[in-house]
């Protein structure tokens, strides 16, 4: 009996390596954030406010519209009529958020939903992990973030997405 023990210990430990090796394969990593460039400057920021603006009020939202450069540091902002007042501080927290960890802001609102580990980020001082900001790119690297508040998450979604694409 006591053989038999043994041998299936060794047979376990001989087989063990395969099996975690099989386990613990990495996944492939994301493709890194496309590099900061020189930052965004007025005349880009003012198109990507009118951009945001336009999609807007074509669909009668009420929102704040904040541009930040690559710094973080404010360049333009609107905030259209019978906007909530709260929505001010969000949409530039939103901008700020997009820039400063070089995604879209609905990266971070889905990581929270998940749960577990990702709620680390509501500890993050200055974070706004909420849909409606994304980084503004051009030519392939990072030049600001504008952020959107006001209505639906995913409707200050559409009209940051406007704005970033009018800013090239």
């Amino acid at each position: 009996m006591r053989n038999l023990i043994v041998a299936a210990l060794g047979a376990a430990l001989l087989l063990s390596p395969i099996c975690v090796g099989a386990q613990t394969t990495p996944a492939a990593a994301p493709p890194p954030p496309p590099p900061y460039g020189m930052s965004i400057g007025f005349d880009a920021a003012k198109k990507a406010i009118a951009a945001a603006e336009a999609e807007a009020k074509k669909n009668n939202w009420p929102v704040a519209i904040a541009v930040v450069d690559t710094g973080g540091h404010l360049v333009a902002f609107s905030r259209l009529d019978n906007t909530q007042i709260g929505s001010v501080d969000i949409a530039i927290g939103k901008a700020v958020t997009a820039n400063n960890l070089t995604r879209a802001t609905k990266a971070l609102q889905d990581g929270i939903a998940q749960g577990g580990a990702n709620l680390r980020l509501l500890a993050v001082k200055g974070i706004t992990p909420l849909e409606g900001g994304v980084p503004i790119v051009v030519d392939g690297k990072i030049i600001g973030g504008i952020g959107v508040s006001g209505v639906m998450s995913n409707q200050d979604a559409e009209c940051a997405i406007a704005g970033a694409n009018a800013a090239k």
